[in-house]
């Protein structure tokens, strides 16, 4: 058994809510370090059928260390207790709550300012977004007081945002803190390549949501749809990628671990092919 250090002994015992064996915990670091050197987490919406507290264990049972929450795991809220008892319980469970969304903003700059209000006690870094266009004037005041980036994400076949074009048509002239959040399967569902987004959005890529469709229709498991895996983590080690890559598997809703097991060991693979394969 390899040694274990007084980070993860210490770890260990603030876990008492989620009774992992110490051999487990190696495992979970183990896991987390396979994915270097990208940040692999979740978005919460894979696990939206559990609550909150059992959606953080599973994230941990998996191995991962990073979140993408989902608004009805980690709701909008002034209620401020609230708010820290669920930072406590993903810390406790070693997993950073990474960014959020996707969330919606409008020409409210009220609502909007108390959304940046609530990802900074969050301590979120990035808001994976569906901005109107009259959002725009207060979300580059917002993300230049608040410093924390809004990713503009796509939403498949007759969203707001489905095609490379939309989104690049709102980031033209905007702050630099607006970016794009490249959901791979919406991406695919639109017709498109998600390798290509990569190339063009580049250094202004502030998430992933890593998904996997076949035949544009049916959610797959990665590696098993259209999704070109090795190429799209090669894309991202090109950028020098260092936010969020966060897996959402949309289907089995019921029981969706199995297969979401099956996609983090897909994209195992596939990154160290990407470091294989890449200049």
């Amino acid at each position: 058994m390899e040694r274990i250090s007084r980070r993860e002994l210490i770890w260990a015992g603030l876990s008492a809510g989620f009774a992992l064996p110490l051999v487990k915990s190696e495992k979970f670091w183990k896991t987390a370090d396979a994915y270097a050197p990208f940040k692999m987490g979740i978005q919460s919406y894979s696990l939206r059928h559990y609550p909150f507290d059992e959606a953080v264990s599973k994230t941990h049972a998996l191995g991962l260390r990073f979140w993408e929450s989902y608004q009805d795991h980690v709701p909008l809220s002034p209620d401020s207790a609230a708010n820290a008892q669920r930072l406590t319980n993903l810390n406790k469970q070693n997993i950073t709550l990474w960014s959020w969304g996707v969330q919606g903003f409008d020409g409210d700059a009220d609502k909007a300012k108390n959304v940046f209000e609530f990802a900074k006690a969050m301590k979120i870094r990035v808001i994976s977004a569906d901005p109107a266009p009259e959002s725009f004037e207060h979300l580059e005041r917002l993300v230049r007081q608040y410093n924390i980036r809004i990713a503009i994400h796509n939403h498949g076949p007759g969203a707001r945002y489905d095609k490379l074009q939309s989104v690049m048509q709102a980031l033209n002239g905007r702050h630099p803190l607006i970016g794009a959040c490249i959901d791979t399967g919406h991406a695919l569902r639109s017709g498109e390549d998600p390798v290509d987004w990569l190339s063009v959005l580049g250094k202004r890529v502030y998430d992933v949501h890593l998904k996997d469709v076949k035949n544009r229709t049916e959610w797959a498991v990665l590696g098993q749809g259209d999704l070109r895996v090795v190429e799209f983590f090669k894309g991202l080690r090109k950028l020098n990628y260092a936010n969020l890559v966060a897996l959402e598997y949309e289907a089995n809703e019921n029981d969706p671990i199995h297969d979401i097991e099956a996609c983090l060991q897909f994209a195992k693979q596939a990154i160290a092919d990407s470091k294989k394969t890449g200049d």
